[in-house]
């Protein structure tokens, strides 16, 4: 494997960001960087590819941050799948995104997820949670069930209105308007873990 050390001033005078480039792959303005094991998403690829990507897949890393998502200010589709991102995560302004794919991460607080959403991408069509506890369902929790599900649907569309798809699944006229109906009190309640 060809590997390259990128070392940084903002990183701590030890630490450096190895980059596999032979799973760097750039093809028709889609950009992925894939199974790394990165924490971070390594800045030599905003640097080369920020601003011709328009898609991003950095799915099975070990992300715990977006820090450098904000270089690649043209992307309409963003795939961060199987991570470790949690409910810190600062979500940056993307005015063009449209594709969120978040599945099987580590975020539980869906009201801090959507506001950052709703705040920092106006263009956004479709988000993916599944596999998350902010997402229940029977991927993330055996206990849940399709009404649960639905409740949280109601949820979403209800903060983010624009979505066509949520998850795995269109949204249908009638789902919309009954979220607008009904979404404000579908908020989703977890107890404190003690």
């Amino acid at each position: 494997m060809d590997f390259v050390v990128i070392e940084e001033e903002d990183l701590l005078e030890d630490d450096s960001i190895y980059v596999n480039n032979s799973a760097i792959v750039f093809h028709n303005n889609r950009l992925s960087y894939v199974g790394q094991d990165c924490w971070k998403i390594p800045p030599v690829l905003g640097q080369m590819y920020g601003t011709k990507a328009l898609f991003l897949d950095l799915s099975f890393n070990c992300l715990t941050t977006l820090q450098g998502v904000e270089n690649f200010s043209n992307l309409e589709e963003l795939v961060l799948d199987n991570n470790k991102l949690c409910d810190s995560i600062l979500v940056p302004w993307l005015p063009n995104l449209q594709i969120l794919s978040l599945n099987k991460n580590n975020i539980k607080n869906l009201d801090l997820l959507l506001t950052k959403i709703a705040q920092n991408l106006p263009s956004l069509h479709y988000l993916s949670l599944l596999g998350n506890a902010a997402c229940p369902n029977q991927l993330s929790d055996v206990d849940k069930d399709e009404e649960d599900y639905q409740r949280y649907r109601f949820y979403v569309l209800y903060q983010l209105p624009g979505l066509k798809f949520l998850d795995s699944k269109r949204v249908s006229s009638e789902e919309r308007k009954e979220a607008q109906c009904r979404g404000k009190f579908m908020k989703i309640v977890r107890p404190e873990s003690s």
